[in-house]
């Protein structure tokens, strides 16, 4: 194949790869008050893995289990790149650390980790709102938030068969083999329009952040952490 033509057929396998295919680079703050700035890059092979367990999340409360554990797992990464992987829990326990972070680099950061999220498309049940503010006489706190919505029309949210199943099936009488498909929650379980704290602050670098109901979290819930 003649050099010209090569370049030609990889530029246009290049144009044809998916947007969540090639690395992604979020900016981070950090140091309290975002005082400090910095980048983070999450490689295809990452976003993937963060894409297949969101798939498995078959409604709303399991789609939030995952977020909480994949924010953590993107700080983790996130960490080994810039010096947030000193972060630790509230601000007394890394005070003075470079990388450390109050809730307002956490709010500023989780947030753009779950729109990094959402513009590829990864959630079916839930959106990326503005941080949220509360505040007890003077002193003030903040968080990322999201909104449960209703699923895409047309969405299948009937349980995914395991691979194993039809093979299983079709080389022997194992019924049995059938309990093995998961049984979606039912619909009752979905609160269209309720809002939820994502909050990372509450724990350290690595960590899944704490998801509670933003009603609850105004009103002052969460771990006790200084």
């Amino acid at each position: 194949m003649p050099l010209m033509s090569r370049a030609a057929l990889l530029v246009g396998l290049l144009l044809c790869m998916p947007a969540w295919a090639q690395d992604v680079q979020v900016p981070l703050c950090y140091n309290y008050g975002c005082n400090t700035h910095g980048k983070a890059s999450f490689g295809a092979l990452e976003l993937d893995q963060v894409h297949a367990r969101l798939r498995e999340a078959l409604d709303p409360p399991a789609e939030r289990a995952v977020l909480a554990a994949v924010i953590g797992d993107l700080y983790g990464i996130a960490g080994r790149q810039t010096p947030i992987g000193a972060d630790r829990a509230g601000n007394f326990l890394d005070q003075e650390t470079d990388g450390r972070m109050d809730c307002i680099d956490h709010s500023t950061n989780t947030t753009r980790l779950l729109a990094m999220i959402e513009a590829r498309g990864m959630l079916r049940f839930h959106r990326v709102l503005a941080p949220a503010r509360r505040s007890r006489i003077i002193l003030q706190h903040f968080s990322a938030v999201i909104e449960e919505v209703e699923p895409p029309a047309g969405l299948q949210l009937g349980p995914e068969v395991p691979d194993h199943v039809p093979v299983l099936l079709a080389l022997c009488d194992c019924a049995e083999v059938l309990g093995d498909i998961p049984v979606p929650v039912p619909a009752a379980n979905n609160r269209p329009g309720e809002r939820y704290a994502i909050d990372s602050w509450f724990v350290d670098n690595g960590e899944a952040a704490i998801v509670l109901p933003l009603a609850n979290w105004l009103d002052g819930e969460g771990p006790n952490v200084q």
